[in-house]
């Protein structure tokens, strides 16, 4: 096969009115109008204003395409230099030209017209050639916002989604800031691994200039529903924040040395993820419905400030507050026990496209009522976005701009994060996902976003299962049996915890910790008892300075972990972090009356965001009985008694 030669699809071009309205008009669309003299009065300020020239960027998972087989050619015509997120930029033909309409200072829609890039690549593949060379974006005809990356022959062998936009520079400029290229299912089956079909295999951008047509009269919009705002009309209620995970799937990215099936390659996994702020003005209402945490206790819904990093000091915090998403991998083993295997850094947010919205506060930085956003597989697998946990201050959702490894010398100008392709990412070995020795094993994924003040961390993070399979890439399956929480009350349900089973909450004025444990008849008079403490966003911390110029020198979690045994015969003591890597384990030790694990160093402490188990064999059924927590940095206080769970002693 020979993809080449010219063809060029007018008839797709009004597709993109009807493509891209629906979403635009949600991101863009001024405020309710109070009044239908307001309504008619908006409708007749409408305008159309044309987005031409500009620049497209492409930034390829080029590892990614290696393993299925695509071999991608020098950039041709490209910038000298990359963007700010590595993409390939590319100029736009003159010719091409968007047209949309605009009513009160917004756009509302596409309806017309098409863009072209100056450039691009020739794709060596099993199917032949794929030639890129000046590739043009059309949309298609009665779909969601889709368009298809178009070859030189007119034909489509990827298609691009989950396109993240906004007006700026005083809407004189329309930027699409990130969104996937995929597989089509056409070429997957061409390269004979329909498996592939959809896989997210780069991420684009997108910077047009725009010609104005008539005066702009729209009021610059705010908000002044921020947490803890008083509820106008509403004596002594405020607006409270609560964000939720609304649903999210998770592909295969990357793989360094990748054998297959029990290998020990590095596998990295990356998500699409999506929230929604709650829906309640005034009524309670399920904002992810059917869901036992679907429903906000928050009467009334806050606006949530959504600024990119150094952006710019905005309300309510005088900063650039965003929300952050990290994310999860588990495993239940056959036994009866689970373990952490993987887990991500911070993704920093930068941009909302409020879709669905109850109340769009026409600001795509700031996440208004029931508004929902998503941010895709490329976007969260980019360097330049993803930054170390030890950063965030998890219970109170601040960052330490200042000696982050984005402002290093701590003076407000942004540097490169220096991420490579394996930093800050969920890197599991294939040994942990595959092979005999977890068979009969299920497997997890968790995701959670985190945002200043809300009020329920738990519906802000959710869970979906999966499966593994190993063709030229490491296929994820399942991704379903959806629900909102943590993985540790999936393996233990707080409200129903089963036999021989407890779940507490461990609940301070530096975050929230969750420990659970179940106890394993093993006949013969012996038990074994398997114990997961996840640390969800408790944290000592040590600050200096303030924001927007916060520094945050120490931030620690637990360092020993302690259950009280009394005078049983103990054997079989097992750790697990989940990383494969001994030197970091903690060492338990048997003492009079009780077992103690302890961090080898203040590096290896239990921090935010993860879950270590603890294990042990023993000859005595279990009772009620607490454990104990011990901080890892000094203050009060110095460790926490857990509320009654279950192990072979008494408390003590």
């Amino acid at each position: 096969m020979n993809i080449s030669g010219t063809r060029v699809l007018k008839t797709l071009a009004l597709a993109l009115a009807l493509a891209m309205a629906g979403v635009m008009g949600s991101v863009f669309a001024a405020p309710a109008a109070k009044t239908k003299a307001a309504v008619a009065k908006g409708a007749e300020r409408a305008q159309t204003w044309t987005a031409s020239s500009g620049t497209v960027g492409v930034r390829w998972n080029r590892d990614l395409a290696g393993d299925i087989g695509l071999v991608l050619g020098a950039a041709s015509a490209r910038h000298a230099q990359l963007s700010w997120h590595d993409h390939e930029t590319f100029d736009l033909g003159r010719a091409g030209s968007l047209e949309f309409d605009v009513r009160n200072g917004n756009l509302r829609s596409f309806i017309g017209g098409a863009l072209q890039a100056q450039g691009g690549y020739v794709i060596e593949s099993a199917a032949g050639r794929i030639d890129l060379t000046n590739f043009r974006l059309v949309p298609r005809l009665g779909e969601s916002p889709i368009l298809d990356l178009v070859s030189a022959d007119g034909k489509a062998w990827f298609y691009i989604d989950r396109l993240m936009y906004e007006l700026i520079d005083d809407k004189q400029r329309l930027a699409v800031r990130t969104m996937d290229v995929r597989i089509s299912p056409e070429l997957a089956k061409r390269l004979g691994q329909p498996e592939v079909a959809d896989l997210a295999i780069a991420d684009m951008e997108l910077s047009t200039q725009v010609l104005r047509q008539g005066m702009d009269t729209a009021p610059v919009l705010g908000s002044i529903k921020w947490h803890g705002n008083p509820v106008p009309g509403v004596p002594g209620a405020t607006y409270q924040a609560d964000l939720f995970m609304q649903t999210f799937t998770t592909q295969y990215s990357r793989c360094d040395s990748c054998t297959g099936v029990g290998g020990n390659g590095r596998v990295v996994f990356t998500p699409a993820s999506t929230l929604r702020n709650n829906v309640n003005n005034g009524t309670l209402a399920p904002t992810v419905p059917g869901d036992p945490l679907g429903t906000s206790s928050a009467l009334y819904t806050a606006d949530i400030p959504w600024y990119a990093k150094f952006s710019g000091n905005f309300p309510p915090y005088n900063n650039d507050q965003h929300p952050y998403l990290i994310w999860n991998l588990y495993r239940f083993n056959a036994d009866g026990s689970i373990d952490q295997i993987g887990r991500s850094g911070v993704k920093h947010a930068f941009l909302t496209l409020n879709t669905a919205c109850l109340d769009n506060p026409g600001d795509s930085h700031i996440l208004g009522r029931g508004c929902s956003d998503l941010y895709s597989v490329g976007n969260n697998d980019t360097n330049n976005a993803l930054g170390p946990r030890n950063e965030i201050i998890p219970s109170t959702n601040q960052w330490g701009r200042c000696g982050s490894i984005y402002d290093i010398n701590c003076d407000g100008i942004a540097n490169a994060s220096g991420n490579g392709s394996y930093d800050q990412r969920l890197i599991v070995r294939e040994s942990q996902i595959s092979g005999a020795a977890h068979a009969g094993a299920t497997y997890m994924f968790e995701s959670w976003y985190l945002a200043r003040q809300d009020v329920n961390i738990l519906n802000s993070m959710a869970t979906t299962r999966a499966t593994f399979t190993r063709t030229s890439v490491w296929n994820v399956g399942g991704n379903d049996q959806y629900k909102l929480g943590p993985a540790i009350d999936r393996w233990v349900d707080p409200a129903s915890p089963g036999p021989n089973a407890r779940s507490v909450d461990v609940q301070t004025g530096e975050g929230r910790a969750k420990v659970a444990v179940k106890a394993t008849d093993l006949g013969g008079g012996r038990w074994r008892y398997d114990y997961a403490v996840m640390n969800l966003d408790f944290a000592r911390v040590k600050t200096s300075g303030a924001e927007p110029n916060l520094r945050v020198e120490e931030n620690i979690g637990f360092d020993r972990f302690s259950v009280p045994v009394g005078a049983a015969t103990i054997t079989d003591l097992t750790f697990s972090d989940g990383d494969l890597n001994p030197a970091n384990d903690w060492t338990g030790s048997i003492r009079t009356g009780g077992i103690t694990w302890s961090a080898p160093s203040r590096s290896d402490t239990l921090n935010w965001g993860t879950m270590f188990r603890f294990s042990f064999i023993v000859n005595q059924p279990p009772t009620a009985a607490p454990v104990f927590l011990n901080i890892g940095a000094r203050g009060t206080p110095q460790e926490i008694k857990t509320s009654p769970l279950l192990g072979p002693s008494s408390p003590r």
